[in-house]
């Protein structure tokens, strides 16, 4: 059980983006620039829709009450999100600008955690929420603080303190590891 666990981790690490992966353990230790207004909504978007994604897979394959619950959790912020970031968007006159070179690269963390199950399925799951909300943060605070649109930064400032407190949940399910 512990190979496979260990063999999970490591599959669930190579989901993670490179900035944040020191000798196979997650840091949060560094600053970003906030992103240019088109490319943050980009951004922003992709994070919903994968919180959204990942949580519905989440409901599906896991029989574990932490993770259901966080991801049950994340399908209705995450929702909610996306409905505040789409008016923030419009009132911006920003465009959606999807930026696939952003980490974390969302379409293969959801195709890897598809083809997990069980345990597997959870610690990888339990990884790939820690990191994207480690990033999350990260530009959050950067945009809630010097980001270049006042609509788009009000959307920022109003998420940055729920993923905050979604990153800590996050760092419960995978361990403790921050």
């Amino acid at each position: 059980m512990l190979i496979a666990r260990r063999a999970a981790l490591r599959f669930a690490l190579t989901a993670i983006p490179a900035a944040y992966v020191s000798a196979g353990i997650v840091s949060a230790a560094h600053a970003v620039d906030a992103l240019p207004g088109a490319r943050f909504v980009g951004w922003a978007q992709n994070f919903n829709d994968y919180e959204i994604a990942a949580g519905r897979m989440a409901l599906a394959k896991s029989g574990n009450e932490l993770m259901r619950g966080f991801a049950t959790r994340m399908i209705a912020e995450h929702s909610e999100a996306a409905e505040f970031l789409q008016k923030a968007r419009s009132e911006a006159g920003v465009s959606y600008a999807p930026d696939p070179a952003n980490p974390p690269n969302t379409t293969a963390v959801l195709q890897r955690l598809n083809a997990l199950q069980g345990p597997e399925f959870d610690t990888a799951y339990a990884n790939a929420e820690l990191a994207s909300h480690i990033y999350a943060v990260d530009q959050l605070g950067a945009y809630s603080q010097n980001g270049d649109n006042g609509a788009l930064r009000r959307y920022a400032q109003a998420q940055f303190p729920k993923a905050k407190e979604q990153l800590e949940v996050a760092k419960r399910m995978a361990g403790g590891r921050s």
